[in-house]
């Protein structure tokens, strides 16, 4: 089973708050250097985002509102109904962190590589990633609101907060996609290190806030024991669910693909910011749910993305590919061709 490299780096920036951690005027320099490159993230996720292939998407609202109901309903019910585990598996604030990670959005860059690995509806996995992404940059913060209720600190304000940071930028990047989008399109890479730098910034400022404030103290090896083995349990429900839900409602197998990766996924990137500005002080111990989860949807999905590869169905796919490709006569190179 793969490590995602990130992970490490992640790590690594948390090792760095427990060893290093960010104080006074430091603090509020961290602070307000991860909340701009957030906003400056979700500027390049709305400048990225093509208008066209996203109405072009909203033809198969099927797979989109399975997607959807997968991330935003059936996931915070399974997150309400791991209230029961406290207090013996989880703590209050476990519990909390949990439910939050039940609440935020779907990934894309993982959803679309699984799905593309196992020969699914790759189009498809880029739209529902990508509604899942904005649908909860609203959808998150209220449900976070009405479920969580006074645990994490709620308010209207922190909701204006979210929407200020993530909503606004996104929008913006879409308005001036025609001026930038060419420029982003040309600078993946480069802007793929502002993706990663971001969530690092975040990670440190929020982790760094949590030492300072001495909140490391409160989770004990046994209690992380007991929510790694309620988040294999969680992700395990939600990967047969999306699987054998779709079949059910009589999606094809590449659709079913598409469905299971982005239906049973939550996004890191999305969560942090949206936890830092929901949970203020106690934002590190918030994610920590969210970031073992993450990891772990990463290593189960790279072993079922490559199982699926090897489904009779995408084999007699591939082969079908090849025989069309080959009996395509070659086009004739210049200066070869008849007169």
């Amino acid at each position: 089973m793969p490590i995602d490299p990130y992970i490490l780096l992640l790590l690594g920036t948390v090792g760095l708050a427990a060893l290093l951690p960010a104080r006074g005027t430091g603090a509020d320099v961290a602070s307000g250097a991860s909340t701009a490159a957030i906003a400056f993230l979700f500027f390049l996720y709305g400048a990225r985002l093509s208008t066209r292939e996203a109405m072009d998407g909203v033809r198969h609202w099927r797979l989109h509102v399975t997607v959807l109901a997968s991330t935003f309903v059936v996931f915070p019910l399974l997150g309400l109904a791991s209230r029961g585990l406290v207090p013996v598996l989880l703590t209050g604030p476990l519990y909390q962190g949990l439910l939050f990670l039940a609440l935020v959005p779907s990934t894309i860059q993982s959803s679309i590589a699984f799905t593309s690995i196992a020969r699914g509806n790759v189009p498809a996995a880029i739209c529902a990633g990508s509604f899942s992404s904005l649908v909860g940059i609203v959808a998150t913060p209220l449900l976070a609101a009405a479920l969580l209720g006074g645990g994490g600190g709620f308010s209207a304000d922190s909701v204006v907060a979210i929407v200020l940071q993530l909503l606004v930028p996104f929008v913006a990047g879409q308005l001036l996609r025609r001026w930038v989008g060419g420029f982003v399109a040309r600078h993946k890479k480069v802007l793929g290190l502002v993706d990663r730098g971001s969530i690092l910034l975040v990670v440190y400022a929020a982790f760094s806030e949590g030492m300072v404030r001495g909140i490391w103290g409160q989770v004990s090896p046994a209690r992380l024991a007991g929510l790694l083995a309620v988040e294999a349990v969680l992700l395990a429900v939600m990967l047969l669910l999306t699987w054998y839900g779709a079949k059910a409602l009589r999606f094809g197998r590449e659709d079913r693909i598409a469905i299971q990766f982005a239906g049973s996924k939550k996004s890191l990137a999305a969560g942090l910011p949206m936890a830092s500005v929901l949970f203020g002080a106690q934002a590190s111990l918030a994610v920590l749910p969210l970031m073992l989860f993450h990891q772990m949807q990463l290593m189960v999905c790279a072993v079922i993305a490559k199982r699926r590869s090897h489904d009779p169905e995408a084999v007699a796919s591939k082969k079908s590919e090849g025989s069309e490709e080959s009996a395509t006569p070659p086009r004739p190179t210049a200066g070869t061709g008849s007169r």
